[in-house]
């Protein structure tokens, strides 16, 4: 994605829930280290001031840009609304309550500019920031969960697979349809480019805690549920052989423990007197049947989507040219 000898359009895009203590001290900080860029607030369904406090900082400072309304709550939501709505060349993703530090865009910016990258994600891990400042242990352990499962089905080594703070080119942007509606989209969006083979650039930054008095909107048992429904969607959608493979062999072999005392009666006495039993192993069995079919033709479909995509991007890249 280079464009020698142009400038580049950037927009940065925050959304923002009930983020009215740090929405002003956000913007500014991004305008600062990127005069020229577009800089969007997603509006989401606030209830304080969070829209009006971006509008007049926005207008104060001669920032292009503006505030985007999204009535659908989420932030998968909020970047789906960006996405439709903003244009630019390379989109620059984090969140407005001053956690992600500005100043470091530009490492973030560097490799997707110089065409090296589709995605570039702010590592907040390996600098050990991340884990000091977070005092939920069951997240982190969720998010590692997460992320080692995405690892191994996907053969990757992706350091810090949920950080909100993203530079993506405009290719990865507009072939990404968002079906996600919450904060699974950073998962989401990692999963993506790498069952599309998209590259990944992951870059240590800092992390800050939320300022005092600004509160975070997770929730350990709903976003618990998120996990556990993120890991079961990508083995579902991107690896259903596995997904259903699995499926198929827990349900046969259950049927075949409901099955061992109808075997033992036929063996010691060639007659069945465990009819229920043998009623419940026989559908076991039909049912592990028909799910390792399942699996089969739900793979062949992906395989047949990822072809499509391949062919449509091929054929972007040449229209671009």
């Amino acid at each position: 994605m280079k464009k020698t000898g142009h400038n580049y359009s950037i927009a940065v895009v925050l959304p923002a829930y009930n983020e009215a203590q740090t929405v002003a001290a956000t913007i500014r900080g991004f305008h600062a280290e990127l005069p020229q860029a577009q800089l969007w607030i997603i509006d989401n369904n606030s209830t304080d001031e969070t829209g009006k406090i971006a509008r007049e900082t926005i207008l104060s400072l001669g920032v292009r840009g503006g505030v985007i309304e999204e009535s659908w709550q989420g932030k998968g939501n909020a970047l789906r609304r960006a996405f439709h709505e903003v244009e630019a060349d390379i989109y620059v993703i984090s969140d407005a309550d001053q956690t992600y530090p500005p100043e470091q865009v530009h490492l973030l910016l560097e490799p997707v500019i110089d065409g090296r990258a589709d995605m570039v994600v702010g590592d907040r891990r390996s600098m050990g920031r991340y884990r000091e400042e977070n005092k939920r242990p069951l997240h982190n352990f969720g998010n590692w969960l997460v992320q080692e499962m995405v690892n191994k089905l996907f053969n990757a080594n992706l350091l810090d697979i949920m950080s909100g703070y993203r530079v993506l080119n405009r290719l990865f942007v507009k072939t990404y349809p968002i079906l996600v509606s919450g904060f699974e989209i950073e998962t989401d969006m990692a999963i993506h480019a790498l069952d599309k083979r998209m590259r990944i650039i992951e870059i240590p930054i800092n992390y800050r805690d939320r300022p005092v008095g600004s509160f975070s909107k997770l929730n350990t048992i709903r976003d618990g549920l998120r996990v556990i429904n993120t890991i079961t969607t990508v083995l579902r959608y991107y690896r259903p052989l596995v997904f259903f493979g699995v499926a198929s062999l827990l349900t046969s072999l259950l049927g075949l423990v409901a099955a061992l005392p109808v075997f033992n009666d036929w063996i010691r006495e060639r007659y069945v007197y465990h009819v229920p039993l043998a009623i419940l192993a026989t559908g076991l069995e039909i049912v592990a049947i028909v799910l390792a079919a399942i699996g089969l033709i739900l793979d062949s479909i992906t395989h047949q989507d990822k072809r499509r995509f391949e062919l449509e991007l091929l054929n972007r890249t040449d229209h671009q040219r």
